[in-house]
């Protein structure tokens, strides 16, 4: 099993999980045509792959789908108390409508749901060949019974969205600051890093911090954090770009 991040961050979300026999894109805030060409310098195409999920219909989670859907034969895997917020963008016939619990082919796929000002957000963890990967953006909080499902993974892709410090001293008005820091908003650099402090383990190997806020984080302050964290150094440590796809690691 093996991840990339295409685009990550308050302009546009795509990731894609690759696997043997299954392949998967997760959220389509970025352009078709952007997608097509990373797909392409991998040498795959759309045809490649099985599913579609989504985490919420936030249009930087979303601008593209639409068209991906037009134009592809690919199915969009989502609950389905999701779909009156993407009814607009995706025919009723092309969802495949999921319970807490499901499979796309020989990958095991668990939801997280997630605290966010959207009509209904999830997370994934996603399990392969005995590797497993939890995958979560755009949360205020993550609920403590899913904590106890996220110990030990393999990799961890998580947000790291802002610095609290510089958040609140930032150019947000007031109402978006209270709204990107509460139950319902995203997870603060030091909130990340003690979630990852308690769920890490021994079979962890990697960790993607993603979707950084470009007004109220720098890369520096997420690294840092994790830096003076108890988090194993031995784990390797990505932050996922807005602009440039990241490299494809193995789980």
């Amino acid at each position: 099993m093996k991840i990339q991040t295409i685009a990550s961050g308050s302009k546009g979300n795509c990731s894609i999980i690759l696997c043997e026999e299954t392949k998967i894109i997760i959220d389509m805030g970025i352009s078709f045509l952007t997608l097509k060409r990373c797909l392409e310098e991998n040498s795959l195409s759309f045809s490649d792959f099985d599913a579609i999920l989504i985490t919420h219909n936030h249009k930087d989670h979303t601008k593209g789908l639409s068209t991906l859907i037009n134009k592809t034969n690919l199915q969009l895997y989502i609950p389905e108390a999701m779909y009156d917020g993407l009814k607009e963008l995706v025919p009723y016939p092309k969802c495949n409508f999921i319970e807490d619990e499901f499979l796309i082919n020989d990958v095991e796929i668990e939801l997280i749901h997630t605290s966010h000002d959207a009509p209904y957000s999830v997370g994934y963890i996603i399990k392969h060949n005995n590797k497993k990967m939890v995958y979560v953006t755009d949360t205020g909080y993550i609920n403590r019974k899913y904590l106890k499902k996220m110990e030990n993974c393999d990799l961890y892709l998580i947000e790291s969205n802002h610095d609290e410090v510089m958040l609140m001293e930032g150019p947000y008005p007031r109402f978006l600051k209270e709204r990107v820091i509460s139950d319902k908003g995203h997870l603060s650099n030091k909130t990340t890093t003690r979630y990852l402090e308690s769920i890490t383990g021994t079979k962890t190997k990697n960790i993607i911090l993603a979707h950084i806020s470009e007004k109220n984080n720098t890369k520096e302050k997420v690294l840092e954090e994790i830096d003076n964290s108890n988090i194993n150094k031995n784990i390797n440590i990505y932050i996922a770009d807005q602009y440039e796809p990241g490299p494809i690691i193995e789980v």
